[in-house]
């Protein structure tokens, strides 16, 4: 998905949001009232996008012989494809084409009940209080989800708007405190390191099954079908929660056997062979409560789910933190292969008496893979910091004996002052320092290749839009300009004029014009060449869709390996002509916004003070040449953005990875023997390991611009304080004053 349709999406998630939270606010419902009815018209409005693309998809497979014309349709056909097979009165049309005055309480009833009724995994699952709502509400809300963008908008876009919704919610403390909702960009970092793509995965706290979703969303960006490959289990105490989950994966077109249980006490599930899920699983997914206590000790005691033993009882007989009944369940539940991946609580990586007993054998196991910081303000509704562990029953023997330990504290990007998260490429960073731990270096080239790409899409981008604003088009907007204010007072505004004439001579603006700076092309071509092992050819997948050391096929991935240096030196040899490319186009677009701040200075000072829309000089020529400019100078500081960002995700993994295989980077990264492991009393807080980072210099806090736009910031406060004097000291002189 692209960064402008991101942020489109973005845009669209909070005109939906405000929109319908000022109905909640207008019909005086609670959150958690309002929760379940609009989580469920989302509900109806993808599940009838997914119904009219599959019946489309459908009908072109017959046109095409791929199925009889003849065949009939049943529901089988569309879940197949991921979709529900809507009967005509749950379909979001036929609620909207309703006569006015119809009982749309009564007929969105009647829609769940329909979609009950024809899929059983959502039986008694789906809101049917609508009744309760005016009836102009519920119309005003059907319609707030019926624009022509979300008619059109594919399943990730509505993927992404539930789970916004479901965020939202969370915040206003619907549902628990919004216990039941797990941030994505935690859920995406776990999904990253394990890898699930098989088998049985569980998640014995599954909240509203976002642990799921992103295991679909991994696979399918790996070519997979989720539902022919994997078996979902969930569990969760709250019934509630349940209905979430299973809403949340049937708007997925995902299913799940997700039962109602206490896991402190119960083991309900059983595979379809008759096996119990404990002990046969492929992988595990959590986010478990925190810090939960009062867990009743004659229930547990023995439970062979337990076979590190209990961290500890007090004197009411209870366990004082059930922690390690958590961390020890996601262990016992994997077959001997199996990955598990969950959030905890920073205390239990640390935590002493029986609790560190535990942990002793469990690192004993030689099972513990990867543990990573999570610095605070991650969550919705908490500030605390987490941890997120890592379990890998399969791991070769040389890496038994080591944990990576991983501080992200200092890995974030901020959302909003009191919500931070990890951007994808941050994401993908983690991840690739992960891969490097376990071998793959090719991983780690082919990531490099990426961002490589995006630079070279970013220059192209700049270029298209630069092309657009050659030198002559910046004078003749100038001139235009000129021309106007010296046939409407007789006389030129000599100063702004001159200032933005200078801004564009001082600034070199001739974008694609020889000898310009910003005219150098990254490695001399628009597009970048590949590097010498391509990813296709290096990253070769075994039947899960994987690279090849995923599956274990160490003959590849020793093959693989001997590309890594030439791929890495063919790389570094480019960096200093990246350098320089990111450089000059940062430098372009500075000189650039500089002239842009002067220009729209002189267009405010002629709309506003010389009468310019009423003027046909004006209106005849310069609206459509100040939008072209500034539709260009958009597209040229969004290019510029990209490739430096771009830039500094490539420099970031080079200058610490910069042979292409494991390092262990002071604040960021170390790998942990058993020995070091007991010698810090069996901690496993990657903050006791890594040690400090060397203090870094903020690349993107540009002196220069910021003293050019205080300046700036001065000159027209300067200019309007002046105005003010002389307008007041006319006000005086009428005054007689």
């Amino acid at each position: 998905m692209t960064s402008s349709s991101l942020q489109d999406i973005s845009k669209l998630e909070d005109t939906l949001w405000e929109a319908a939270d000022q109905l909640r606010a207008n019909s005086k419902l609670t959150s958690s009232e309002y929760c379940f009815p609009i989580l469920g018209i989302i509900f109806l409005r993808h599940a009838t996008n997914r119904y009219n693309a599959v019946a489309a998809r459908i009908e072109e497979e017959k046109t095409a012989g791929k199925l009889p014309k003849k065949l009939p349709i049943t529901k089988a056909h569309f879940i197949a494809r991921r979709a529900l097979m809507l009967p005509p009165e749950a379909r979001y049309e036929s609620l909207i084409a309703l006569p006015k005055g119809t009982n749309l309480g009564s007929a969105l009833v009647e829609a769940m009940n329909a979609i009950e009724r024809d899929f059983e995994p959502l039986a008694n699952q789906l809101p049917k209080d609508y009744e309760k709502f005016d009836n102009d509400l519920l119309e005003s809300m059907l319609r707030i989800f019926d624009s022509e963008a979300l008619r059109r908008a594919s399943g990730d876009v509505f993927g992404r708007i539930y789970e916004y919704f479901l965020m939202k919610f969370a915040i206003q403390g619907a549902q628990d405190n919004g216990e039941f909702f797990t941030p994505p960009s935690l859920v995406q970092m776990i999904v990253n390191v394990i890898e699930p793509d098989h088998g049985v995965v569980a998640d014995l706290a599954c909240g509203s099954g976002g642990m799921f979703v992103q295991t679909s969303h991994f696979m399918e960006d790996h070519g997979q079908r989720t539902m022919d490959r994997v078996t979902f289990y969930g569990q969760e105490k709250t019934a509630t929660t349940i209905r979430l989950a299973k809403m949340n994966l049937a708007v997925h077109g995902l299913e799940g056997e997700i039962m109602e249980a206490n896991t402190f006490y119960q083991d309900e599930h059983r595979l379809s062979d008759g096996r119990p899920l404990w002990g046969n699983c492929d992988f595990m997914m959590a986010n478990p409560p925190f810090n939960v206590d009062m867990v009743d000790e004659a229930k547990v005691k023995g439970d062979r789910r337990l076979p590190f033993g209990l961290p500890g009882v007090n004197k009411s007989k209870t366990i004082s933190n059930a922690n390690y009944l958590w961390i020890s369940y996601f262990h016992s539940y994997l077959n001997a292969k199996g990955r598990a991946g969950f959030v905890m609580s920073s205390q239990a990586s640390s935590a002493g008496h029986g609790e560190a007993e535990v942990r002793q054998k469990l690192v004993a196991t030689g099972d513990v893979d990867v543990m990573m910081s999570i610095r605070s303000n991650f969550f919705y509704t908490r500030s605390v910091p987490c941890e997120l562990w890592f379990f890998d029953k399969g791991k070769p023997a040389e890496r038994k004996d080591s944990v990576l330990m991983l501080d992200a504290r200092n890995v974030y990007r901020k959302v909003t002052r009191k919500i931070f998260d990890f951007s994808a490429e941050q994401q993908q960073n983690l991840s690739a320092i992960v891969w490097l731990y376990r071998g793959q270096g090719e991983r780690f080239v082919g990531l490099l290749d990426e961002y490589r790409q995006r630079i070279a899409e970013a220059k192209a981008a700049f270029e298209l839009a630069a092309g657009r604003l050659p030198a002559q088009t910046l004078t003749g907007i100038l001139d235009a300009i000129e021309q106007f204010t010296a046939s409407v007072t007789g006389e030129k505004p000599s100063a702004l004029i001159a200032e933005a004439r200078s801004a564009l001579e001082c600034g070199s603006l001739l974008p694609l014009d020889e000898g310009s700076p910003a005219a150098v092309s990254v490695s001399g071509h628009s597009k970048a060449e590949p590097l010498p092992r391509g990813r296709s050819s290096t990253l070769e997948s075994d039947p899960t869709g994987l690279p090849a050391s995923r599956a274990g096929s160490d003959k590849r991935q020793q093959a693989a390996a001997v590309q890594v240096p030439e791929a890495l030196a063919a790389l570094q040899s480019e960096l200093p002509d990246l350098a320089r490319a990111d450089e000059h186009l940062r430098a372009h677009r500075t000189a650039l916004d500089a002239f842009a701040k002067h220009l729209h200075r002189l267009i405010d000072l002629c709309l506003k003070d010389l009468g310019a829309r009423r003027s046909p000089l004006w209106k005849d020529k310069l609206p459509a040449l100040i939008d072209a400019f500034d539709t260009a100078h958009a597209g040229i500081q969004s290019a510029v953005q990209q490739h430096h960002y771009f830039h500094r995700q490539l420099l970031w993994l080079l200058t610490r990875f910069p042979e292409g295989v494991y390092a262990d980077v002071p604040g960021l990264c170390k790998i942990a023997s058993r020995a070091d492991i007991a010698a810090a009393d069996w901690s496993l807080t990657p903050g006791r390991y890594v040690g400090v980072a060397p203090a870094e210099v903020d690349e993107d806090f540009d002196f220069v611009q910021s003293m050019r736009d205080i300046h700036l910031e001065l000159k027209d406060l300067d200019r309007e304080a002046s105005d003010l004097a002389a307008k007041i000291q006319a006000n005086f002189e009428g005054l007689g004053i």
